[in-house]
């Protein structure tokens, strides 16, 4: 070896061993898609969060697989919406991720929740009834929460802060890139809650139906007419009962539309229109045929409000 290259060798042996290393990115489980799109943002040069509900997969009837109780028992940090939207997670929460900090989202500060509705076809004069935040405080309240928030931009702001604390909490040898990545989050958030409201505004008084109870903070963020839903919960199949109030429900309100869903039966659909004016459409509260990852949530916003704007304006 040469003379000339022995002090340079010396001295990257020295900075190899007195220079702390990057920390290691803590171990980030995220239930859902928005969820851990926005978790996937946040954590943008640190890491990437672990995401559960995959593919087409319903929160509403998810099981765990070994790889995902794995995943649980690993985590640092889980962040999910809460028991209503996520029941298959109660347990496991309790059971395999009891080193691992619980980030319940639907409880972030300034979040703004709203009831669960608890009837399929809305009456009249009782359509915005659910635009009253719901009453928090205690289990069987929060068992009543409407889950899917993450559709008003205005609470997945509040979510990322939430998100972005605890993970600074976790790993503050990176607290300087999370707080860099939720100051562009936030701004980029109001940026498409701006656009998503001038490509709303001008269908918002055509009333409509969705396949179930998903849109809730979609319809109080941007004054949309939904007035109601072929079921409310996507596991359980209407009866004859239910499907004969609903057609009464979109002859007498003249309803639009009827949006089904990507992962969920769509046969329904076409018997609640024939006959009616109304027109077909497609909407997805949880990105079920969208890639994860950072761009997912303001992808899956932006389509939603296209495919009001389409069918409701068509």
């Amino acid at each position: 070896m040469s003379p000339f290259r022995l002090p340079s060798l010396i001295a990257l042996l020295w900075l190899a061993f007195t220079v702390p290393s990057r920390a290691d990115a803590p171990h980030v489980v995220a239930s859902v898609k928005p969820v851990h799109s926005l978790a996937a943002t946040l954590m943008q040069g640190v890491g990437q969060p672990r995401l559960l509900v995959d593919g087409t997969a319903s929160p509403h009837s998810f099981s765990l697989k070994p790889s995902d109780a794995a995943a649980l028992s690993q985590a640092d940090i889980v962040f999910w919406m809460g028991p209503t939207l996520e029941p298959f997670l109660v347990k496991p929460l309790a059971s395999l991720a009891r080193g691992a900090q619980i980030v319940t989202l639907i409880e972030a500060p300034g979040l703004h929740p709203l009831a669960l509705r608890t009837a399929g076809a809305w009456m009249e004069g009782d359509d915005h009834a659910h635009l009253v935040p719901a009453v928090t405080g205690s289990p069987a309240a929060d068992n009543q929460i409407d889950g899917h928030a993450w559709l008003d931009p205005t609470n997945a702001k509040a979510m990322a802060r939430a998100m972005a604390d605890a993970l600074i909490q976790r790993d503050p040898a990176n607290a300087g890139r999370y707080r860099d990545n939720l100051a562009g989050l936030l701004r980029a958030l109001d940026a498409l809650d701006a656009e998503i409201g001038a490509i709303l505004a001008p269908v918002g008084a055509k009333p409509f139906v969705v396949f179930h109870d998903a849109f809730h903070y979609l319809e109080a963020r941007y004054r949309l007419d939904g007035v109601g839903a072929i079921t409310l919960n996507p596991e359980v199949r209407p009866g004859a009962a239910r499907l004969s109030q609903l057609r009464a429900r979109i002859q007498a309100s003249g309803a639009t539309c009827v949006f089904a869903e990507p992962q969920f039966e769509t046969a329904l659909i076409g018997t609640l229109v024939e006959g009616t004016r109304a027109k077909r459409g497609v909407l997805d509260p949880e990105g079920a045929l969208l890639p994860p990852g950072p761009e997912l949530y303001a992808t899956l916003m932006r389509a939603n409000a296209h495919a009001l704007a389409t069918c409701l304006g068509g």
